[in-house]
């Protein structure tokens, strides 16, 4: 059969590149960026090139798995089921996955009737992002089992965007975007490396390269010069975790110098005295000493970002998941709110809608809700819900707990635990601890060793798929998402290796539902952010038969502005920009206001005034990373990218290298107030001193001693997730961690 080639969409990240797939008989075995994609113009990564080797991997389950011997559920005491797991029983038979399904949801339905739906919890993870329907029914199989027990990778990612956005107000005009301003920071994102965070996913390095020539002012605020960083035109280099201490001395600049913008403040905000206030302690001198940096580098800082007119600010993961990452999100949001940066009336919004809905959008404000303290609550340490979600980050006591509300039963969706969560000890133990684990996974991931059924699924190019996860970033991050109509919707273009018994996420949930007499019901996200949009409806799926993906897809994009059907008339993706939609005035009765000066977050900040250091014992700051040939826990294994070294690298400066006697790929212990891990280091002249920059999702099972060469090192061990935690949504100290590097000899 001769070769041929098929345009599709990547899906080995979240960031949808329109790609070309030349296929042999059925099997994917090249692939190219498309330069007949419009919007991303033949760009794809190193990962997205190596799909043919993701797909054909030696590794990859063809069919699903499930443990042998099997856990007998709740009547084995925990310190026995350790040791079921443990005394060399690790092992899985293949098994149908109809059969599976029949198993799984008798177990479920058990555990349900002896202990109530709430002990059974959900966990989808980064993986299951690309594919539209993954997370929609399986948020849906769990709300119609009675369960509210959901938890994501919101909390423990970027959970301070979601918080401040709930309690700074939403503009439903939307924000200014990367491709039509005058100066934009970045604080702790380097989107060159992610394909996201603050500039466009579409092709980013030409994105950027256009706006500098076009006379775009980059602002980066980043303890490491990133490779964003060396298209900045002003680089603030300071220590980790110091990003809240400067935002509010850039505020103090605005303030004082009365370069904010007083017409919108007066119409559509309330705090901003209360801000003002707040920030007065905050000086560029006081901000400088503190974070290591010039006085001066903050004032120009400062005094460039409120020139603008056109920008934005946004911050990236590291932010997030240092000391104070809501206050950041939230100081963030009132600089930009100060400044003015969102559409007035009148002005052409950049995205109508593609696969969202229309635009409808307002020159109006949209009321602060609260940010924490509702919804369920977690029994094992009383933490609540917030704008993020439950708290990821306590689900392992959630699990370990000895009330009779604890959780027994864990579906993990695209996700590996025991890689990513903080506090990988106490993380294994509660794997352990599960009655029943059920591992959506390629492969058998450092989680699914301890699952007791392992669920074979396809892979992206054997699926349809759309783009939508990149446009819908809209919805959640502020000025992310494409700034353009853009949209591509592919068929499944591949088929899975003859003989293979693998099914879609959704298709697992559809058929736990059908055999439990559920109700399968997808519900749109609500918005927190950007343009306001036509509304979607809530979608129900055919439980009499098994619908097709296309059929699935149709019902969860109901709403959008671009019907499916004419979407499939463009197989590179098309650019639908035929219609201009303009931001209309504000409602006559319309009141609400974006709050600048929320109580909580200002006594937060005044008293991060008064916080002391702690650098007398850990004189280093380790921070988080990201690496160009890994996304997350996943590629690793990919012999192109990881070309023979299979492990994060511990980055230092060189003259700390020196200072500690160390030179590249020496090997070290790397020790936190809660544990210790070795690793391999590497120079990086890039970092300023006193940094270790590492990236998380490494290491294998931390029972079993596998070389730092082969696994990496797994940054998570480092964590004490029950201590130096945010109180709202429960995200513990990932990075900015205070360690000590020491040579390990021998």
């Amino acid at each position: 059969m001769p070769r041929e080639t098929r345009p599709s969409i990547c899906r080995f990240c979240h960031a949808n590149c329109g790609i070309l797939v030349e296929l042999e008989d059925g099997r994917p075995v090249r692939v190219t960026g498309d330069p007949d994609n419009p919007a991303y113009r033949g760009f794809i990564c190193a990962r997205g090139r190596r799909l043919p080797e993701q797909h054909a991997h030696p590794d990859r389950l063809l069919c699903s798995r499930k443990r042998i011997p099997a856990k007998t559920g709740s009547s084995i005491p925990g310190n026995d089921l350790a040791r079921a797991v443990n005394d060399g029983g690790t092992r899985f038979e293949k098994i149908g996955a109809g059969v599976a399904m029949d198993e799984i949801a008798a177990r479920i339905g058990e555990i349900v009737r002896d202990h109530g739906p709430r002990s059974v919890a959900l966990y989808p993870g980064t993986y299951a992002g690309p594919h539209p329907a993954s997370i929609p029914t399986s948020i849906g199989w769990l709300l119609a089992l009675g369960s509210r027990m959901l938890f994501t990778a919101a909390s423990i990612d970027q959970p301070g965007k979601h918080v401040a956005n709930a309690i700074h107000g939403r503009w439903l005009g939307g924000s200014h975007v990367f491709d039509e301003s005058d100066v934009w920071m970045l604080v702790g994102n380097n989107p060159l490396i992610s394909i996201s965070g603050g500039i466009p996913p579409a092709n980013v390095g030409r994105r950027l390269r256009h706006a500098k020539k076009r006379g775009l002012k980059l602002i980066v605020i980043d303890p490491r010069r990133t490779e964003v960083a060396r298209f900045a035109d002003i680089h603030l280099q300071p220590k980790p975790g110091e990003d809240p201490a400067i935002l509010a001395a850039m505020l103090h600049v605005v303030v004082r110098e009365k370069r904010h913008d007083p017409e919108f403040i007066e119409a559509h905000c309330s705090g901003f005295d209360a801000l003002s206030r707040a920030v007065e302690r905050f000086t560029p001198e006081f901000a400088a000493r503190r974070a290591g940096i010039g006085a001066d580098e903050i004032e120009r800082a400062a005094r460039s970002f409120a020139r603008g007119p056109r920008g934005c600010g946004v911050a990236g993961t590291g932010p997030n998941m240092s000391p104070h990452g809501n206050l950041t999100e939230y100081l963030l949001l009132a600089l930009n709110t100060i400044c003015g940066r969102w559409r007035r009336e009148g002005e052409r919004v950049p995205n109508p809608g593609a696969l969202l809905p229309r635009a409808i959008p307002k020159a109006q404000a949209s009321a602060p809700r609260p940010g924490w303290g509702f919804g369920e609550s977690l029994a094992s340490r009383g933490l609540t819900s917030s704008a993020a979600g439950l708290p990821t980050a306590a689900l392992a006591d959630e699990i370990l707990h000895e009330g009779k509300d604890r959780i027994r039963c864990l579906i993990c969706v695209g996700s590996n635990p025991v890689a990513a969560w903080p506090d990988q000890a106490k993380t294994v133990r509660a794997m352990e601890r599960l009655d029943l684990l059920v591992c959506l996974d390629p492969k058998i991931s450092a989680t699914a060793r301890f699952a007791d059924y392992v669920i074979a699924p396809k892979l992206s190019l054997e699926t349809p798929g759309l783009s939508i996860s990149s446009e819908a970033l809209e919805q959640t991050y502020v000025a992310m998402g494409y700034s353009e109509p853009y949209a591509q919707y592919t068929p499944a273009i591949a088929d899975p290796p003859p003989g293979a018994d693998v099914i879609e996420e959704w298709e697992f949930f559809h058929g736990l539902a059908k055999r439990m007499g559920l109700r399968l019901t997808c519900r749109p996200i609500r918005p927190e952010t950007g343009v306001l949009r036509e509304r979607r409806h809530a979608f129900e799926l055919d439980m009499d038969r098994r619908p097709s993906t296309d059929e699935v897809l149709e019902g969860l994009m109901n709403g959008s502005r671009i019907p499916l059907d004419e979407l499939k008339r463009h197989p590179h993706g098309r650019i639908f920009d035929e219609e201009t939609i303009r931001v209309a005035p504000a409602d006559p009765d319309a009141t609400d206001r974006l709050d600048v000066g929320n109580a909580d977050m200002l006594a937060e900040l005044l008293g991060l005034h008064d916080e002391g250091s702690d650098d007398r014992d850990r004189p280093f700051r380790l921070i988080s990373r990201r690496m160009p040939n890994v996304y997350n826990s996943s590629a690793r294994d990919i012999a192109a990218l990881s070309k023979g070294r299979n492990h994060n690298p511990a980055y230092l400066h060189p003259e700390d290298l020196a200072a500690l006697g160390l030179a590249a790929d020496d090997l070290v212990d790397i020790t936190s107030d809660h544990a210790s891990i070795p690793a391999i280091v590497a120079p990086a002249p890039e970092l300023r001193r006193g940094i270790v920059s590492m990236a998380h999702g490494f290491g294998g099972d931390p029972r079993k001693p596998e070389s730092v060469l082969e696994a990496g090192s797994n940054t998570g061990r480092l964590i004490d997730n029950a201590s130096h935690f945010d109180p709202h949504t429960g995200i513990p100290r990932m990075s900015a961690i205070p360690v000590s590097v020491t040579p390990r000899r021998g």
